[in-house]
């Protein structure tokens, strides 16, 4: 009995190619075309908010308050880690490679209003004594040069004159480099650096705004209406390129 069972199983079909799972050669099941596609997708978008969040951010020039050294229209690579980056959800920062210096351009979010990202020079850190005496920026005493690209005019402003103060522990001073056009440290005082969000370096594309063209409207409330602004917009400034590229600043380093 036990040799007859043997023999029919040996003489049993073996099952149709069609009816075999796909396997690699080691028997592993093979993904399927639309698995990989769904996970290599997956991958780029993690990949990207890592980098993101930890690295590097792209950002856009939308104001005058930075000419002649940052333009209206300039798109820009801001270095996230360097002075290290937020966790999302937290309190908590990576380690940083340095503290934020006199100099530095820097990206962050505005105090009055955490929604929005302001850009703007460090001129004084923590612990340094800062005045601007008819439109002479002084720190610790001594006259600061106005930066190369930077201006400012003759008419008399508000803020010709301020201070003194001493920038306070966990703080840093910002101006824009167009003295007189530009909302900063002196109307709402020295910047937490827990706001900060890291330091431009690259210039990737510069693009030449005009009075006149058609802005981009795009809220969830209008889908209908953000969608025909984004081809209008869109449409408008491809029939315009590549003229109006600042070829001359695409890959510029920021200082």
């Amino acid at each position: 009995m036990g040799r007859t069972s043997a023999l029919r199983r040996d003489k049993s079909k073996p099952p149709r190619p069609g009816n075999k799972s796909k396997r690699t050669s080691k028997g592993v099941p093979k993904k399927s075309l639309h698995r990989e596609y769904t996970e290599a997708i997956i991958f780029a978008f993690i990949a990207a908010y890592i980098i993101k969040t930890f690295f590097i951010q792209a950002f856009r020039i939308p104001t005058a308050s930075m000419e002649d050294s940052l333009l209206v229209g300039d798109f820009l690579l801001v270095n996230k880690f360097i002075y290290g980056a937020h966790v999302p959800f937290t309190d908590w920062r990576l380690p940083a490679v340095r503290e934020p210096e006199a100099g530095d351009i820097i990206v962050f979010q505005y105090p009055r209003n955490p929604e929005d990202d302001y850009i703007k020079r460090c001129v004084a850190v923590e612990g340094q004594h800062i005045e601007v005496r008819n439109k002479i920026l002084y720190v610790d005493g001594k006259p600061q040069p106005l930066p190369p690209n930077g201006k400012i005019g003759t008419e008399a402003k508000t803020l010709d004159n301020y201070g003194p103060m001493t920038v306070p522990d966990g703080h840093v001073f910002m101006m824009g480099d167009n003295r007189d056009n530009s909302s900063d440290s002196r109307f709402w005082g020295p910047l937490d650096k827990r706001l900060i969000r890291g330091e431009a370096f690259i210039l990737y594309m510069s693009w030449q705004f005009y009075l006149g063209d058609p802005e981009l409207i795009w809220t969830l409330d209008q889908p209908l209406t953000s969608i025909v602004s984004v081809v209008h917009v869109g449409v408008y400034h491809l029939v315009r390129f590549p003229w109006r590229i600042r070829w001359g600043r695409v890959g510029m380093l920021i200082e």
